[in-house]
């Protein structure tokens, strides 16, 4: 059984321009101890799509729909008051930013030990001790004595070990994780998503991965979910998704990887930019940036299926599989060309 599992989720803003479609059907699922990534460019609504699931849109200005069941409860349902006991606790989030999310002026140590006490019954020394082990295990050297740090007293890398700990207070069965490596030397980004690996070891947890960059689900995933414009494209066990990609943007994505067998001006660029999702084109949305469109992706929008004698691997592509499989071979080779159509 699934620990979570997504079902046609739209979140739906409204703004002074009209009305944005963030997510608009949705549809994914996690086990226990299993990692997902969710991957796409910026704005596609990777991380809207997480905010929802726990319930931190704003709700005067957002509407969302469909079902987010986790351990079998409708989180899109559920009351303030019972998402505030399951954040933190059964569900934990990492941002993207630590500085934004880490308070100036308190310590480190009482940030930790306040996360504790919210939803543990233990005294404010077993929190504190408690926050230590943590700092311990996110491999913070002197961890006694930096729980007294102030968050300016650390370098990114190890604020974002700070977020991780924190994330973990509570031992939760679900981690999202929001860009975690952003900003972070390539040093610091494998160290922290070694230190995620040990981590989920450790405690069991399902992780979902939100990033732009393949290169880091690639390192850390079971499973890849690509969206474009709020929608899903493609989906599929992470080796599967690198050997035989299946939609054009997945091709871009992949296509604009730096590889060691091939010279840096061969890389793919995919033109033009993410459509406005005000006001999304019609048909297929990657229609007006794709080198392989035809008459079809402009009238009528693909659904997710299943990809013919491949298990787990779901495309929305109107291409036919000989015209996929052919372009794959040159993707393999370095040779796919860019543009459009």
């Amino acid at each position: 059984m699934a620990l979570l599992e997504v079902r046609d989720l739209k979140t739906h803003f409204l703004t002074d321009d009209g009305i944005v479609k963030a997510v608009d059907g949705v549809s994914f699922s996690i086990e226990k101890g299993k990692t997902l990534g969710i991957v796409g460019e910026s704005g596609c609504g990777k991380s809207v799509t997480c905010l929802s699931i726990m319930g931190l849109n704003p709700r005067k200005m957002s509407t969302t729909t469909g079902e987010a069941l986790f351990k079998g409860e409708n989180l899109i349902n559920a009351s303030s008051k019972r998402l505030r006991e399951i954040r933190g606790n059964d569900i934990a989030m990492i941002f993207q930013d630590p500085m934004t999310s880490l308070n100036p002026v308190h310590k480190i140590g009482d940030q930790l030990a306040e996360a504790i006490l919210l939803h543990r019954d233990v005294t404010k020394r077993q929190a504190r001790a408690r926050a230590a082990e943590l700092l311990k295990a996110v491999q913070i050297p002197r961890a006694e004595r930096r729980l007294d740090d102030y968050p300016h007293q650390f370098s990114g890398g190890m604020r974002q070990r700070v977020m991780i700990a924190m994330a973990l207070v509570n031992d939760p069965d679900l981690l999202i994780a929001d860009e975690p490596t952003t900003a972070l030397d390539v040093t610091t980004q494998a160290q922290i998503l070694n230190l995620m690996n040990k981590l989920q070891e450790e405690f069991g947890s399902a992780i979902i991965m939100i990033t732009h960059d393949l290169g880091v689900v690639a390192e850390v995933a079971d499973d890849i979910v690509v969206m474009y414009a709020a929608k899903i494209v493609e989906q599929a066990p992470v080796d599967d998704l690198f050997k035989r990609p299946h939609h054009p943007y997945t091709w871009g994505l992949l296509g604009s990887l730096p590889r060691l067998d091939t010279d840096v001006d061969r890389l793919v660029q995919i033109p033009g930019s993410p459509p406005s999702l005000l006001n999304p084109p019609v048909g297929c949305r990657f229609n007006p940036r794709c080198a392989y469109v035809f008459d079809r992706c402009k009238s009528e929008l693909p659904e997710l299926e299943p990809v013919p004698g491949i298990a787990d691997h779901f495309q929305a592509c109107f291409l036919d599989e000989q015209t996929k499989e052919r372009e794959n071979e040159k993707l393999q080779a370095g040779s796919l060309a860019g543009g459009t159509a």
